[in-house]
């Protein structure tokens, strides 16, 4: 069998190992003349920058990846109990990790500790309710409005009243239902029940990773190799068109964006791709500010009540000691015309608001605009359920399945034990 991945970000690339390692013959493509998709890594000013995620968790896969690769002495790990904070009410304020931080916190009144604390005592969640519906009739108003909605809502840039909980919350469900309730897993996993990972990086930065799986692969991964379409074969297969040069597999794996991947498979005998096109991304804009704030932790994220664009802040000199960086995240569903707004006023915007909420005055490193680049995850995602692929084509997206590393790579392992079975 001979598998054609279209895209090298790192679902594509981590599907290219996975096979490899398979003794499976692969070929990937990318149109781009740099591998690792979203995931970008860069020196401005003798400060490294994250243009992507700006962190991920060591989980087994990534940890087997980074052995794999020889990239353990590049590692750096974050330690997992610094705060993270939500700004309210003109304040950061805690999000409790731990039961004594529960206590303590600010960000929820005693009224809704207790309201929370009642949890156990709801419904178990249902796939067609709304994840602002879900967490507020189990957590309480107070938490929901205090923590939730701007932890939960910031993962996606989007609006929790927007996303149905069959799309974007099927984890969950599988916890409460193997935990009996969603606290209960919650202190579980506080009393140390369910071990997270750590949250980590390399010393330059994430695009690591991607690079080192191109270069372990390089024979088999195509740059600058755009495929204009994807036909079906002369008896069977299929024939990907890279425009004057045609390659022919017996399978093919889409991890391109929904609109791409809806152009492509378009012509497919058997294949209905249109609704692909339905599906909403939101659009974030990443502002990189240094300042000598001296702050520890994750960072904080914005509730969505203050009179503030900021949708949240990572403190990568905090979790790395990032020579004083600062990632300012604007954008998302809240704010969808921000993409269109010049590079000095949103400069000018995330500078006020960190001095605001930070106290210090930051220097202006870069500006970032990444239009429709996070799947939202709202009720467009029912267009998925009329999606019909041909025998042996798969999707293997941010959208097929959760955004973040640890996630593309699990889905990527996956993929290729599927062929691995039919091979």
């Amino acid at each position: 069998m001979r598998v054609g991945v279209i895209g090298a970000g790192i679902t594509g690339l981590a599907l290219t190992h996975y096979l490899a390692e398979r003794d499976i013959d692969v070929v990937t493509v990318e149109a781009d003349s740099r591998p690792g998709g979203a995931i970008r890594s860069e020196t401005v000013e003798g400060r490294l920058l994250e243009y992507g995620p700006q962190r991920i968790r060591l989980t087994p896969s990534i940890e087997a990846l980074v052995d794999d690769l020889g990239l353990r002495d590049e590692l750096l790990r974050a330690d997992d109990s610094l705060p993270l904070y939500v700004y309210g009410d003109g304040h950061l304020r805690l999000v409790p990790r731990s039961p004594g931080a529960f206590l303590r916190t600010d960000l929820l009144s005693w009224r809704g500790k207790l309201r929370l604390l009642a949890e156990p005592l709801t419904d178990p969640a249902r796939p067609d309710e709304r994840a602002a519906t879900l967490f507020r009739r189990k957590f309480g108003e107070e938490a929901y409005r205090n923590v939730v909605e701007p932890l939960f809502g910031g993962i996606y840039g989007s609006d929790p009243a927007t996303m149905p909980v069959e799309h974007s919350l099927e984890r969950l469900i599988a916890l409460e239902e193997r935990r009996g309730s969603l606290l209960r897993a919650a202190f579980g996993r506080l009393r140390g029940d369910d071990e997270t990972p750590p949250p980590v990086s390399f010393a330059n930065g994430l695009q690591t990773l991607p690079t080192a799986l191109y270069e372990a692969h390089r024979p088999y991964v195509h740059l600058n190799a755009s495929v204009d379409d994807i036909r079906d074969g002369d008896e069977e297969g299929y024939v990907l068109d890279l425009g004057g040069r045609t390659i022919d597999v017996d399978a093919v794996v889409v991890t391109t964006p929904a609109p791409a991947a809806a152009s492509l498979l378009g012509g497919l005998s058997g294949a209905v791709a249109e609704p692909l096109e339905e599906l909403t991304y939101n659009s974030l804009v990443l502002v990189h500010l240094a300042a000598e704030a001296d702050a520890e932790g994750f960072g904080y994220q914005v509730r969505r009540d203050e009179p503030l664009e900021t949708l949240g802040v990572t403190w990568n000199d905090g979790l790395f000691d990032r020579d004083g960086v600062y990632t300012v995240f604007l954008g998302g569903m809240h704010d969808p015309d921000a993409i269109d707004r010049s590079d000095a006023e949103l400069g000018r915007v995330a500078r006020r608001e960190f001095r605001q909420v930070m106290g210090v005055d930051p220097e202006l490193l870069s500006v970032t605009k990444l239009p429709r680049v996070m799947p939202a995850h709202d009720t467009s995602w029912a267009a998925l359920e009329d999606v019909e692929l041909p025998e042996n084509v798969v999707l293997a997206t941010n959208y097929t399945s959760r955004i973040g590393v640890p996630s593309r790579i699990r889905e990527a392992k996956t993929v290729a034990d599927r062929f691995a079975a039919d091979d």
